[in-house]
């Protein structure tokens, strides 16, 4: 997803519920709490899609320009590095 989410802050959708629940009828709506991204509000249809998209199995065939790109632009955190000396004997 590219587009900007709407933020708002946990006080505002409690008092404001409603509001905050046609907002996210429309997009998704990340519930702030004390400066902290705390939760999303978002439709029963968005949700459904996304675990529907969640067992979704694809072969490499399948996957589009931008996954495979996304896939060779990749890179680990430098924070893991020590982890490459756990493969330095590994096989396939």
């Amino acid at each position: 997803m590219t587009s900007k989410i709407e933020t708002a802050d946990a006080s505002d959708v409690q008092r404001r519920f409603s509001f905050w629940k046609r907002r996210a009828q429309r997009g998704p709506v990340m519930v702030r709490n004390h400066g902290q991204d705390e939760i999303v509000m978002l439709s029963a249809e968005e949700f459904a899609r996304l675990r529907r998209r969640d067992r979704e199995v694809l072969t490499v065939a399948e996957f589009s320009a931008s996954d495979l790109a996304a896939i060779a632009e990749a890179r680990m955190p430098d924070i893991l590095a020590p982890l490459d000396d756990e493969l330095k004997d590994w096989t396939p």
